[in-house]
């Protein structure tokens, strides 16, 4: 997740989604007025694994809208094991 970013695009987003294939470097990025909960698990469903199928991994950082309940049912329900990186230390996700 970055932002918020200021200012804000003409469209009134301010929160940009990111997601990274470790493997091939391919980006997948969304942008968002704001950030919820649901926006996340949304993101993951439809652009990711509806466009690419089932991660066996997902990694993300500590932060509260991508470590929550909606993303613990997301990741059973797929069977996608669901690592966050160490905090403090941004080369976890350096990719990002």
């Amino acid at each position: 997740m970055i932002g918020p970013i200021e200012p804000k695009a003409s469209n009134g987003h301010r929160f940009i989604l990111v997601a990274i294939d470790y493997f091939t470097k391919w980006v997948e990025a969304t942008s968002y007025a704001s950030v919820m909960r649901s926006m996340v698990v949304r993101f993951i469903k439809r652009d990711i694994i509806c466009w690419y199928g089932l991660p066996a991994h997902i990694i993300t950082n500590n932060g509260t809208n991508l470590n929550n309940k909606m993303m613990t049912e997301l990741c059973k329900q797929f069977k996608i094991k669901h690592h966050n990186s160490i905090p403090h230390h941004p080369k976890m996700n350096g990719v990002v």
